[in-house]
């Protein structure tokens, strides 16, 4: 009421413009506010994944993949859920955050197309059994995941005219992080399948493995694979 009065007053010329804080709130609340304010020392600009997990001081250590594992600048923010429109156009999906990334790639199989909240929520009880279990960022445990995960060397079909061969190639680095995704989902999603145990525990523990190299990860057994596989085609 305050507010509408005091708006009313500076249309007919009455008085100054009135600022949003001193027309809603009272000298005395508002000084309290900004008491309270400075002795917490709010921090409003910090951006972190779920309000916990920072995204400072995360490392890529693969030079080539700097620019396609999204965790700097606009890609830091508080959920996995931009709504971004990233498949418009070639290349826009390596601006996307790589957590959001993440849980796109979790919404696989007809029933789950869709429910990103609950990919969403997977994720981020992933996160907390990784840090619970190996006391550190799981950012940083993911992005080691995501660059041990997809396979540097592949083998494609050449040839025409009935006489095919196989030939090894190069994969981009683009590629190997979208394999890398693919491949830590759908190993979480196939040891969750008829299994006591959680989606969220085996996607946490599918990427600890990854992020160690160990051949306890579908990720990592599936990239030996195709390397062996395209060093025969050489």
């Amino acid at each position: 009421r305050e507010a509408i009065l005091a708006q009313a007053r500076f249309r007919h010329g009455i008085q100054p413009p009135p600022s949003f804080a001193t027309t809603l709130l009272s000298p005395g609340l508002l000084s309290c506010i900004q008491g309270i304010m400075s002795a917490t020392d709010v921090k409003p600009t910090e951006v972190k994944l779920f309000g916990k997990w920072d995204y400072a001081g995360l490392n890529v250590a693969d030079l080539s993949l700097t620019d396609y594992i999204a965790h700097t600048g606009s890609a830091t923010t508080f959920l996995p859920h931009t709504q971004g429109r990233f498949q418009k156009k070639k290349f826009r999906k390596a601006l996307c955050p790589i957590v959001e990334r993440l849980c796109c790639s979790m919404m696989m199989h007809g029933r789950n197309n869709g429910k990103k909240m609950m990919a969403v929520r997977i994720v981020k009880h992933a996160f907390e059994i990784i840090n619970l279990l190996t006391d550190q960022n799981p950012l940083q445990v993911y992005i080691e995941a995501v660059q041990n995960g997809g396979p540097r060397e592949d083998s494609t079909r050449v040839g025409s005219a009935g006489v095919v061969r196989r030939q090894a190639v190069d994969v981009s680095p683009l590629r190997r992080v979208n394999q890398a995704i693919y491949l830590l989902c759908t190993g979480a999603r196939n040891s969750s399948f008829r299994n006591i145990k959680s989606i969220a525990e085996c996607l946490a523990d599918e990427i600890m493995n990854a992020a160690k190299e160990s051949s306890n990860s579908y990720a990592i057994k599936k990239k030996d694979e195709i390397e062996r596989v395209a060093k025969a085609n050489r």
